[in-house]
C-alpha cells in the first residue's frame, strides 16, 4: 500500500523553530527587517559606544567651544568645547536604558492587572477601571512631571513616573483580550483538563493577547525615550552634565539664533531615528509573537 501523506514543506520546517519564524518574518516583511537592523545599531551604540567615541563626553576644552562640524569633530562642539558626537553616542545608553526599563515594568504591572481583572471580574474588575480612569484623566506629560517633582529627579523615578502613565494601556488591552477568551472553547478544554485557573491564564490565555501588546510595546518605547526627553527638556530629567538627548536639545536651542544649529540639530536627529525605529517595529514584533503566525 502506497503511503500517501504528504512531506512537510521545507519552509514549514524552517518556521517551527523560534529562530526559524523570526528570519521568515523578516523575510516577509522588509519594513521590519529594517526596523531591527537600526535597532541593532542602536543598541550597538549604547553597548560599545561609550568604549568607542573619540573624545570624553565630560572632558571641556574652551579654545574649541562652538565649532562647526569638522573632521576632528564630526558634530561640533558646544559651548563649553565638549564633542557633540561622543555625547551624543554615549547618551543612547541611557536614554534606552529608561525607555526599556519603564516599558518593561508597565509591561508586567499593566499584564498582571489586566489578567486578574479580565480573568475574574467582578469587584477586582470594577476597582481597576476606575484605578485606570483616574490615572489617565490627567494629561500624561503632566502627570509624569508632577510625579517627578514630587519624588525627585534622578533616573529612577524618571523610570517610575514613566512606568507609572503607560501602565493603564497594557492592562486595558490585556483585560479585553482575556475577558475575550476566558470562556473560549481551548480555555474550557483546559479546564476539564484538570489545569487551574492560573494556569489557564499564564499558559493559554495570556499568550494570545501577546500580539497587540507587541504593538503597544514598540510605541511605548518611542513614547517613553520621548518622555524622558521631555522632562530632561524642561529641567525635571536627567541633570547635567550627564549627557542626554533631551538636555543637548534644551541648551542647543539657546544656540539656534547665533547660528550653531548643530548643537539641538544632532541630538534631536538622533532621537527623531530611535523614536522612528520603535514604531516602525510594531508590525514585526506582533508577527513574531503571534502563535497563528507559527501555523
Amino acid at each position: 500500500m502506497t503511503n500517501t501523506t504528504a512531506p512537510d514543506r521545507p519552509g514549514r520546517q524552517k518556521r517551527d523553530t523560534t529562530l526559524g519564524h523570526i528570519a521568515y518574518v523578516l523575510r516577509e516583511n522588509p519594513v521590519t527587517l529594517v526596523a531591527f537592523a537600526m535597532l541593532g545599531f542602536f543598541l550597538g551604540s549604547a553597548i560599545f559606544g561609550p568604549s568607542l567615541v573619540p573624545f570624553d563626553p565630560l572632558a571641556t576644552n574652551a579654545a574649541r567651544a562652538l565649532e562647526p562640524p569638522s573632521w576632528d569633530h564630526w558634530f561640533g562642539t558646544d559651548n563649553l568645547g565638549r564633542d557633540v558626537f561622543s555625547r551624543v553616542v554615549v547618551a543612547t545608553r541611557l536614554d534606552l536604558t529608561i525607555s526599556v526599563a519603564a516599558v518593561a515594568l508597565s509591561f508586567v504591572t499593566g499584564s498582571i492587572l489586566g489578567s486578574v481583572a479580565g480573568y475574574w471580574g467582578g469587584w477586582i474588575d470594577a476597582v481597576l477601571n476606575r484605578f485606570l480612569d483616574t490615572i489617565m484623566a490627567f494629561p500624561l506629560f503632566v502627570l509624569a512631571m508632577g510625579v517627578v517633582a514630587a519624588l525627585g529627579n534622578t533616573i529612577e523615578n524618571i523610570i517610575y513616573a514613566t512606568a507609572i502613565i503607560n501602565v493603564p494601556f497594557y492592562a486595558r488591552v490585556v483585560r479585553a483580550e482575556v475577558n475575550i477568551r476566558r470562556n473560549a472553547g481551548f480555555a474550557q478544554a483546559a479546564k476539564l483538563a484538570g489545569n487551574s485557573d492560573l494556569r489557564i491564564l499564564a499558559v493559554h490565555i495570556f499568550p494570545n493577547a501577546l500580539p497587540p501588546m507587541m504593538v503597544q510595546v514598540s510605541l511605548n518605547l518611542g513614547w517613553a525615550i520621548l518622555n524622558a526627553a521631555g522632562l530632561s527638556f524642561i529641567g525635571l530629567g536627567v541633570r547635567p552634565p550627564t549627557p542626554e538627548w533631551g538636555i543637548m536639545v534644551a541648551e542647543g536651542a539657546n544656540f539656534i539664533v547665533s547660528g550653531e544649529w548643530w548643537l539641538a540639530l544632532f541630538p534631536g536627529l538622533w532621537l527623531m531615528l530611535a523614536v522612528f525605529t520603535f514604531n516602525l517595529m510594531g508590525d514585526g514584533l506582533r508577527d513574531i509573537v503571534d502563535p497563528r503566525k507559527r501555523s
